[in-house]
């Protein structure tokens, strides 16, 4: 009789234990439920539609690869900024609407031959500020579209693996395939341009040099590539082309930029004296921001080539008064950011005036004196005329403007607000 309660209490704690490994269990699974909850979330993308095309924007996600639960009918995919190293055949062959990929500012130092499968419909592959070393034309045969191609900034190494890739980029009708990338190697080859290396000669057998022995030549050291926007900017196509040079220490505008740029922002850097004509090549150009630059003087011809700029923005610099004749270059402007600058109200300041007057559409803020201390606080507008106030009537210059008259209640207003 003893053994059956020892049997029932057994068979109790038995129980008693399955049931609480049970709910230790399910609490497990519920935490991995969280976390898989949580990784969805942080690496979830931000899909919107612009002019009947559909974007995908997952920059800046810390993201190694394409997920698969992604809408496979996008035209647009945004994946800069995040840490994809190796790019994997087919990795993208699910996207066959694809019109651009944009893959620059990862950790890419390998493309698989056919990580573009079934891309057909692409135009346009962003691979600039990557670690590709080389490449081959296998890469490019699935993008019979392809014709907006960037890789500068890789450290290319030009030897006879990269012949072909080279060879096809120098094909002249590829013009927008290649440009600005760079030999990083051999160092007798560094600087040049893929797109004018002599293919022919990366694949010549180089004769041994000697082992260290006196008869080996060494190949003399060549200085330092000059620094250009496509090696020190960031250049975006999508939705519209931006050359970001913000927050670089530039101390003057980069050379070679871009024509083909429709915003471009050289904001919080060390330009203090903008010189004559470096946006000459820049003919698309519609917004260009300046600000925060300390920028100190402006050189008459320095927007010169800028006759269809909408947007100018010189806000937060150190601008006293504008020479004569630096703003006749920009027929279509429609804002223009004066904001926290030491504006002098003395002559100097009455071209800027007077060019505002005669232009009405441009709507504009910030035109404050500063100095000297009797007028600091007035409205520039306000000053010019006190300054000819004192003049008979036929004797006043042209000017002089109506109280209240400011740039901002013209008619013409930008509906898009870009910066």
């Amino acid at each position: 009789m003893r053994v059956l309660p020892a049997l029932l209490l057994l068979v109790l704690l038995q129980s008693s234990e399955s049931r609480r490994r049970s709910r230790a269990g399910e609490g497990r699974v519920r935490g991995r439920g969280r976390a898989a909850v949580n990784r969805r979330q942080t690496t979830q993308c931000k899909e919107y539609e612009e002019a009947g095309e559909k974007y995908l924007d997952c920059q800046d996600r810390q993201l190694t690869t394409v997920m698969q639960d992604w809408p496979t009918d996008i035209h647009h995919l945004l994946l800069a900024r995040n840490k994809i190293q190796v790019l994997r055949d087919n990795m993208f062959s699910q996207f066959t609407q694809l019109k651009s990929l944009d893959l620059q500012q990862n950790e890419i130092s390998m493309v698989e031959e056919r990580a573009f499968s079934g891309l057909s419909q692409l135009t346009t592959l962003l691979l600039q500020h990557n670690g590709l070393k080389t490449a081959s034309e296998e890469v490019l045969l699935p993008l019979p579209r392809l014709s907006y191609l960037r890789i500068y900034d890789n450290p290319w190494q030009c030897h006879c693996s990269l012949d072909s890739l080279i060879r096809t980029i120098q094909v002249p009708s590829n013009r927008n395939l290649g440009n600005y990338a760079k030999c990083a190697e051999p160092l007798s080859l560094r600087g040049q341009k893929l797109k004018t290396v002599s293919a022919d000669s990366l694949c010549v057998d180089k004769k041994p040099d000697g082992g260290g022995q006196s008869g080996g030549v060494r190949p003399k050291p060549t200085s330092r590539p000059k620094m250009d926007a496509t090696s020190m900017c960031h250049t975006y196509m999508f939705p519209r082309p931006l050359l970001d040079c913000s927050h670089k220490d530039l101390k003057n505008i980069p050379s070679d930029l871009p024509s083909d740029i429709v915003k471009m922002d050289m904001s919080r850097n060390a330009i203090r004296h903008l010189r004559s004509k470096p946006f000459l090549l820049s003919k698309e150009l519609k917004h260009l921001n300046l600000s925060s630059n300390n920028l100190q003087k402006i050189d008459i011809a320095a927007f010169a080539g800028l006759l269809y700029l909408r947007e100018l923005d010189l806000s937060n610099n150190s601008l006293r008064y504008f020479q004569y004749g630096v703003l006749e270059d920009l027929y279509f402007l429609r804002t223009l950011s004066l904001n926290h600058n030491p504006w002098t109200c003395d002559y100097n300041i009455h071209y800027l005036v007077y060019w505002l007057k005669h232009h009405p559409g441009v709507s504009y803020t910030g035109l404050v004196c500063s100095e000297p201390a009797e007028f600091r606080g007035w409205r520039v507008e306000d000053y010019v005329k006190t300054y000819n106030g004192d003049c008979p009537k036929d004797k006043q210059n042209d000017f002089e403007i109506s109280p209240g008259t400011q740039g901002g209640e013209n008619e013409a207003q930008e509906t898009e607000n870009f910066w």
